[in-house]
């Protein structure tokens, strides 16, 4: 069984998304300046994309993250061509889902891990988009290791990744295992010890 990964890109002041959040502007006004990296970055950034991506059996997101992409995605899903079977964790599915995409819809974060582990196999899955679903799934000890690409930006309001915390409960140690910097992100992986 592979690893489940926790991967989003974040400001510098702890937020996924600028504010001013709607359909037409799914991460904020501005927030897409946080996927940047993986557009305009150097040949590093790409590496660091290619390697998340390259070990990815299945991903799971939230609704709202599914609501406010699914215009971009298409059916073939955030991994595009590569149309890694995505897991939405949802109270019900809506009604204009692409036909022949990759979208199955979940009532909770445990069916939807136990769906996505059984279609990666052995290979990873990933957790993207959604402060709320990542929420969940740390305060549920589900997540074996968190990955944060950090932007050198202040959005100074917006959605934050980590909130105030309260979720959490009890301290989550984690263990730094790679560093790579480049002009347009650090990008930062930790394992959730436990």
């Amino acid at each position: 069984m592979g690893k489940v990964i926790f991967d989003i890109s974040m400001s510098v002041d702890g937020f996924i998304a600028a504010s001013g959040m709607t359909v037409d502007e799914g991460m904020g006004v501005g927030g897409e300046v946080l996927h940047d990296w993986a557009f305009r970055g150097d040949e590093r950034d790409r590496e660091v994309l290619e390697r998340a991506g390259g070990t990815l059996g299945a991903v799971i997101a939230g609704r709202r993250t599914y609501d406010n992409s699914i215009r971009w995605w298409g059916a073939n899903g955030p991994t595009g061509p590569a149309r890694i079977p995505l897991f939405v964790v949802s109270h019900g599915a809506p009604d204009d889902v692409p036909e022949g995409g990759v979208y199955t819809f979940m009532g909770d974060i445990h069916t939807a891990l136990d769906a996505a582990r059984a279609t990666a196999g052995d290979s990873d899955v990933g957790i993207m988009g959604g402060a709320d679903v990542a929420r969940q799934y740390l305060a549920a000890g589900l997540v074996d290791e968190i990955s944060i690409h950090l932007v050198s930006v202040l959005f100074g309001s917006g959605t934050r990744l980590f909130g105030d915390g309260e979720w959490l409960g009890e301290h989550v140690r984690l263990a730094r295992t790679e560093v790579v910097a480049t002009d347009a992100a650090t990008h930062l992986r930790f394992q959730v010890e436990r």
